[in-house]
């Protein structure tokens, strides 16, 4: 959740080179999500060991959150896989063994047993480089302390190549059972709970940020009046308002969408209408062309496009037997379509029924505007 250069240097130093900038630019001009991290806090303080997980839409600033607790406690473990190149498990393990060696064993260990485990990193293979990962949290948690705790974060896990490790083995390998004093927090966008692609008995919990609109509204407004006192322009009270409505307060689209209203604003005009952009902005329709490759796939099939023609033309959400019924359809496999795009749906019960929407009404315009569309 970034928006001007004026925010003080992060410290991000304590992680590994590759993800040093991201944290950086998900750090900068950072505000609110305390509820968030109160129920981290709480959970660390309430259990022994345990699996914490924040749920949320493309854009909802759980990247964000994760890169603000990571540069708050440097001791932590961080890991993205949505960074370019970092998706495979394997690559997941070497870095994660290699900043538990680093942080928790270099400084006590003994040197030729420091280069005898890093040397064990480079010959990890990746269908049995669990053993070592498991091995390590152990011997870190034998040497913490009862007010200690090594706690690991991953930003992104959903974003992992499944191929890359075989289908019946937890994401990244994450381990089943937990040592005392270690936790895992982690991020995901929406998914189905029989296909969350982990098995574990650990205590554990799920925060979902779409439970919280009223601290999301909150949070998307204090962003924004951060913002306007960078932008002298925008000076108007109702704009934050508006602005706020239009976002529903989705971060990703309030740090493409706000330089661009500024840049095209002049100090006489209505600037209560974030319509002043006729365009949207590179770094947004970049975001949402992601969202389309992943949607489409290698191509859609034609109930795949039936489907998604319905959702980019609704402006509320349908129930599967409405969606049905327009492209006369079998309500199972309209289904079956809804289940494989849930990371991009709004998913609420409205009238005793659950009903589907597009995650985002900017999104559904995109989408509306791609010729593959047209026919």
């Amino acid at each position: 959740m970034n928006s001007s250069p004026l925010s003080p240097p992060i410290y991000t130093a304590a992680y590994p080179i590759e993800f040093q900038q991201l944290l950086r630019e998900k750090t900068e001009n950072f505000v609110g999500r305390k509820f968030v991290f109160s129920a981290i806090s709480d959970f660390l303080d309430s259990h022994s060991r345990g699996y914490f997980t924040i749920v949320g839409t493309p854009g909802c600033g759980k990247s964000s959150i994760l890169a603000q607790y990571v540069t708050a406690h440097p001791r932590s473990i961080y890991y993205n896989a949505g960074v370019e190149g970092k998706n495979r498990a394997e690559d997941f393990l070497a870095s994660v063994c290699t900043q538990l060696i680093d942080k928790y064993l270099a400084a006590n260990g003994e040197t030729s047993e420091i280069v005898k485990l890093k040397s064990q990193i480079q010959n990890l293979e990746s269908e049995d480089g669990s053993w070592f990962l498991s091995l390590l949290l152990q011997q870190i948690s034998d040497k913490l302390n009862d007010r200690q705790k090594l706690i690991i974060v991953i930003d992104s896990v959903d974003a992992i190549a499944r191929t890359s490790q075989p289908p019946s083995t937890n994401l990244f390998y994450l381990p089943r059972y937990l040592c005392d004093r270690t936790y895992f927090i982690l991020a995901r966008r929406p998914f189905l709970r029989e296909k969350s692609g982990l098995l574990i008995e650990a205590p554990s919990q799920t925060l979902d940020l779409r439970d919280y609109p009223a601290q999301n509204r909150e949070d998307a407004l204090n962003y924004i009046q951060q913002y306007r006192s960078t932008a002298p322009d925008l000076t108007q009270p109702e704009f934050c308002q508006q602005l706020a409505t239009v976002s529903e307060n989705n971060f990703m689209y309030l740090s493409q969408m706000l330089p661009a209203i500024t840049e095209n604003s002049h100090p006489d005009a209505n600037l209560g209408e974030p319509s002043l952009v006729s365009e949207l902005p590179p770094g947004l329709a970049a975001y949402y062309q992601n969202h389309w490759l992943r949607i489409r796939g290698d191509a859609l099939s034609a109930i795949e496009l039936s489907v998604l023609n319905v959702l980019v033309k609704s402006t509320t959400g349908l129930s599967v037997s409405a969606i049905a019924n327009i492209i006369d359809e079998d309500e199972y496999d309209v289904e079956k379509v809804l289940d494989n795009w849930i990371e991009f749906l709004n998913k609420q019960e409205i009238g005793g029924e659950i009903c589907y929407s597009l995650y985002h009404a900017s999104f559904r315009e995109w989408l509306g505007k791609q010729s593959i569309l047209e026919s």
